[in-house]
């Protein structure tokens, strides 16, 4: 098999299975956090182990605004997760966020995901992961452009031209063609932030208990953000189960 059918059956298989791809980073890094908090003492932290801990929670909020900003002003049949189906795209999205990179929900799990390995303190970790997203990735970019390039042809290959892959270029923003659409978020990424702070949870209490072998987590608003989080996710299931108030023609 030549080389660029390979990368395309590669990217094909990772499209289809790329939920899985944060269980092996969370393993790891409960590893290195527990080596961590076993082997460095509060007292030979280093200020930048202290900064990318402290930082963390913000960037991945950041991520998932990505993703919120993205999704929100997508239309049905774009932007999606249906992967049981394989790739599907009724239309090319090239305004909002892709008017600034062609990969902005990529862009959003990349930032969600580097802030859990931040959690660790530990650079080389964080750029080991920061590898392997990007080899993994750009093989699922790269069966995904061979489809879109197919599909919408030389309209494909013009928006390509002059939109970064990764990169944002913020000064090529386009206003989108359909108003945001909060329900349409509600429904897309309902788990989204529950989930960022229930991770952000467990690392912490892990941790502390691999240091001192307590479970009393002193940072209270984690607690409070996993409580009010978990609720609304909780409500919104219910209302999705039982209702279709979340539900948009054509979103």
């Amino acid at each position: 098999m030549a080389l660029q059918e390979e990368l395309k059956s590669q990217g094909d298989f990772l499209f289809k299975y790329r939920s899985y791809l944060p269980f092996g980073l969370l393993l790891a890094g409960l590893i290195f956090m527990v080596y961590n908090a076993q082997n460095i003492s509060a007292a030979d932290e280093t200020w930048l182990m202290g900064a990318l801990k402290d930082t963390a929670i913000f960037i991945g909020l950041l991520g998932l605004l990505v993703r919120v900003l993205t999704i929100g002003y997508t239309p049905k049949n774009t932007s999606g997760r249906n992967t049981s189906e394989g790739q599907i795209a009724d239309s090319l999205n090239t305004k909002g966020m892709y008017a600034i990179l062609r990969n902005p929900l990529y862009l959003g799990n990349y930032l969600m995901w580097l802030a859990i390995s931040m959690l660790t303190g530990n650079i080389a970790f964080i750029l080991i992961f920061t590898l392997i997203f990007w080899i993994y990735y750009e093989r699922i970019v790269f069966s995904e452009e061979v489809f879109l390039r197919q599909k919408f042809g030389q309209t494909y290959l013009d928006w390509a031209a002059k939109t970064p892959p990764f990169i944002p270029r913020v000064f090529n923003w386009k206003a989108p063609n359909l108003s945001f659409s909060w329900k349409k978020v509600l429904r897309k990424e309902r788990n989204g932030l529950f989930a960022l702070f229930l991770v952000f949870f467990l690392f912490k209490t892990i941790a502390k208990y691999a240091t001192d072998h307590t479970w009393i987590i002193e940072d209270t608003w984690l607690i409070y953000g996993v409580m009010i989080t978990g609720a609304m996710l909780l409500i919104l299931k219910i209302i999705g189960k039982t209702t279709d108030y979340l539900n948009e023609e054509g979103r």
